[in-house]
This record gives structure tokens, sequence and C-alpha cells, in this order.
């Protein structure tokens, strides 16, 4: 795709219009690729337009475009995407953190402001530790726990947690709560799968490459945030809140959820589109 020994210059121009197709930021996406394969930063790009590739940068460029032009997201072909200013490793075992998911963090982190004494969480579904690493590294005195089925993802978020040296947080392979090694948390979050069956089709083409299993859940999508919504109150401390990411038409459906789960001071949070994007129950027993 790429002739060897082009300058950064050249190789941008034409990533440029390959990408044209795929993407509303070509040269955008073309100089993330390429300063992954170089090491570098975009700034350099900048500053170094004749400079030339070697053979086998070259070849490491072309290869990257042609998964691009196969519409793999450019997080996999990094193999990192950053979220809350960390920047994590990412696999096809994992979903890719998006931005919309630290309203989670923001909230907790609001929710016990940093007087507060050190308290419980639960990361349930963890993949790539996103939630679970950021609270951890925000605040270090607080214990988490993070779950997910996925040995392959918990292997993932093991590593991400190593690379910040991060020693507050804790990793169980299973099934939502039932993986939790104790009670007595503070706080269950979650960013569950929380598109319907029905659903899928549309938006397949666009999440191909990520777990379906971490997207799709049963017909409404609600299946397992019923089932979070149900266990949670078994490992919660009086008073404990259970929050979940959801669509941003599902608010309603979720706060009944709850209300049938029997929580109280139910509410949804907005996102930055004020869309309905996270709700909120504490349980009192």
């Amino acid at each position: 795709m790429m002739q060897p020994m082009e300058t950064i210059q050249q190789v941008l121009s034409q990533a440029k219009t390959l990408l044209s197709v795929v993407t509303d930021h070509p040269l955008f996406e073309a100089e993330i690729l390429l300063a992954h394969v170089l090491d570098a930063s975009r700034s350099y790009l900048h500053t170094s337009g004749e400079t030339g590739l070697s053979h086998d940068q070259g070849k490491q460029f072309a290869n990257c475009l042609l998964r691009r032009c196969n519409r793999e997201p450019i997080a996999y072909i990094t193999g990192s995407r950053e979220f809350w200013s960390l920047n994590l490793s990412v696999t096809q075992d994992t979903l890719i953190p998006r931005p919309e998911t630290e309203l989670l963090v923001e909230t907790i982190l609001a929710a016990y402001p940093l007087a507060a004494s050190p308290i419980k969480v639960a990361d349930l579904g963890t993949g790539s530790g996103a939630i679970g690493l950021a609270i951890a590294h925000d605040r270090p005195t607080w214990q988490v726990y993070a779950t997910d089925v996925s040995e392959c993802a918990l292997q993932v978020a093991r590593k991400n947690a190593r690379q910040y040296g991060l020693s507050n947080i804790s990793f169980y392979q299973g099934n939502w709560c039932n993986a939790l090694p104790c009670d007595g948390f503070d706080v269950i979050v979650s960013n569950p799968p929380y598109i319907g069956e029905m659903e899928w089709e549309a938006y397949a083409e666009g999440l191909a490459f990520e777990p379906r299993d971490a997207l799709v859940s049963g017909e409404d999508g609600l299946d397992s945030i019923r089932t979070i919504s149900y266990s949670a109150k078994r490992v919660l401390k009086p008073a404990g809140i259970v929050l979940v990411e959801h669509g941003f038409l599902q608010g309603a459906a979720v706060r009944k959820i709850f209300a049938a789960s029997g929580y109280s001071q139910i509410h949804s949070v907005r996102d930055l589109s004020e869309q309905e994007r996270v709700t909120i129950g504490q349980y009192f027993p």
C-alpha cells in the first residue's frame, strides 16, 4: 500500500485519501496510526514531515491502514484508549472505553468527596478495568473490587492496574455480584450490556469488532441491569448505592427496575448531551 522510504508527509497525504472512505477525520486518524507505528507524538509528525520511513515502518503503517479501512476501531489497532486521563490497554476481549462512561466515575467521586472515609466499591463487568481503575487511581485509600465473566478481559485489566501501580484494586472472575468475595459495599457500579437483541442489527456494523456479550442483553437490553439491580441488595451496606450506565432512552425503564427491586432515592443523571445516561438507587433494608 505504501512505498518504502517515503516521507512522513507523503504517507500521511496518501493515508488521508485512503481513510476518507471510512472516517470523517481521515488525517487525524492517519496521524494517530503513524504516531503509533513510530512510537512518537503527533507533534513530531508535524515537525518532521521530510523524515523518511524505514521499510519495516512502511509495512507496519500499511497494515494499520488496511485494518482501519476494514473498519477496525483505532483503539484495537493501537492497543490502547485513554479514559479518565489513564492510557489503558484494550483488546478485542474488552469493550473500548467511551467518554460517556466517565459520568459513572464523576458521579461516584461527587457522592463521596475527598474528606469522606475510605469506602468499598465494586465494579461489575469491568472489561479493561476502566471504571474501577479510574476510581482506584483517584482515591488510593478506597478499596475497589472488579469482576468480569471473561478471564481474558481480566488479564487486560490486571495489566492496566500493574501499569499504574494500583494496589487498592483486586479482580475476580464471575458473573456480576456472584463473583464478589465479600459483602458490605458502599457502591456497586456497572456499565453493563444494554443493547436489545432487536436493536443489534442497527448497531452491528459499527460494533462488529467488540465482544457482543458485553453489548447485548436480552430482548429489550435490560436483562443484565435487572440481574444487577436484584443481586446488588445482597452485598450493599445499608444506605449503599447502585448505579448503572444505560442507553439514553432507557432511563425510565431502569428507574422502574430499581423501584421494583426496593431501592429509594432513585434518579437519573444526564450526560453532556443532556441525555439520561446513568441511573442511581439507594438501598435501605
